[in-house]
């Protein structure tokens, strides 16, 4: 497939009180036309960075950038300029024109192409419709929740039919359901209108919901690469194991591993070739072997378990094998113990 965007040997560097900063290093990286890509990182590894560099509202350092065919880094300003309306950008903020409509907002770039004011509100009017929020053309942001605001910024994001939408945490600041959904527009947008689209997060759950390959990146430099199947099920970093599995979440009822100083904790990867609940019931109907749930990040599609579960083990050494032998004999199913 066609590479959309590369990045080769890039390298970003900050000057902060006479101290050169690093927070980009050696950056190697292909995009494929068409997919949709993530980028994931903790809060500081440089994964913003990256993606205001692929757009150049960051210059490297070192290395170049090419999008659609063109070497961004080596254009001269005025080139730039016009290369940037084929990336389109979305931001955790929404960062709308609060005095405009929300048409007028959808509209702005167009009004800086000096598009016919006719044809510029038809093009506002289709694009809200895609969003679906074409009967709050007239509406302003403040009077919009805040999924709405970021229906809005994609709508503008896309009003020059880019071939690359950046998306910078754009589901950061909503919650599950707006995320969900927004998340399903973008997916729904990278099949209608052909764009690519990378992805910023520091959500393994946003990752897992539409991106095709996925590219961790830790203290300035990528650490790992590859389907997001792939590292979902089997994380090669230290840093995706965190993301991917984290050792505390507010939001679920993790027991204290620690606590559990004579038992065995596994981690069991769901990738989808089976059901999670026949599978301890069977582990303690048919091999007569009890288990604890210490924790679950799981969804149910159609019968199938796709995600994660850790499971205690029994103290039994004899029992504790007999878990581990059955739960690796099943399809769909990866398995690891867990450190101390």
């Amino acid at each position: 497939m066609e590479d959309i965007i590369r990045i080769e040997g890039m390298t970003k560097t900050f000057r902060l009180d006479d101290k050169d900063i690093t927070a980009l290093s050696e950056i190697d990286l292909n995009i494929q036309k068409g997919e949709i890509f993530g980028i994931i990182g903790l809060s500081g590894a440089g994964k913003s960075t990256l993606v205001r560099c692929i757009n150049l509202l960051e210059k490297p350092t070192e290395g170049t950038v090419t999008v659609a065919g063109q070497e961004l880094t080596s254009l001269s300003e005025k080139d730039l300029r016009k290369a940037r309306k084929s990336i389109g950008m979305i931001f955790q903020n929404f960062n709308l024109l609060m005095q405009r409509t929300v048409l007028d907002n959808v509209c702005f770039p167009l009004e800086l192409e000096n598009m016919p004011k006719k044809q510029m509100r038809e093009r506002g009017m289709e694009l809200l419709k895609v969003v679906g929020l074409e009967d709050k053309a007239m509406a302003y942001p403040a009077q919009l929740s805040g999924g709405q605001k970021q229906r809005v910024a994609i709508a503008r994001a896309v009003a020059n039919n880019p071939q690359v939408l950046l998306c910078d945490e754009a589901t950061s600041a909503l919650d599950p359901n707006t995320t969900r959904s927004i998340l399903a527009l973008i997916k729904e947008i990278n099949q209608s209108m052909g764009v690519t689209v990378v992805v910023i997060t520091h959500e393994m759950k946003v990752i897992e919901q539409i991106c095709h390959r996925v590219a961790v990146i830790d203290k300035s430099k990528i650490v790992e690469l590859g389907n997001v199947a792939d590292v979902f099920t089997s994380p090669k970093s230290e840093i995706a194991r965190q993301l991917i599995m984290p050792k505390s979440d507010g939001d679920m009822p993790f027991a204290s591993i620690a606590q559990l100083k004579d038992s065995r904790v596994i981690r069991v990867v769901f990738d989808g070739g089976t059901a999670y609940e026949p599978l301890i019931a069977s582990l303690a109907i048919d091999r007569g072997v009890k288990v604890n749930i210490l924790g679950a990040d799981t969804k149910n599609i159609d019968g199938k378990a796709y995600g994660y579960m850790l499971l205690g083990l029994p103290k039994d050494q004899v029992q504790a094998d007999r878990a581990m032998v059955y739960i690796k004999s099943q399809d769909g199913i990866h398995v690891e113990e867990v450190p101390e």
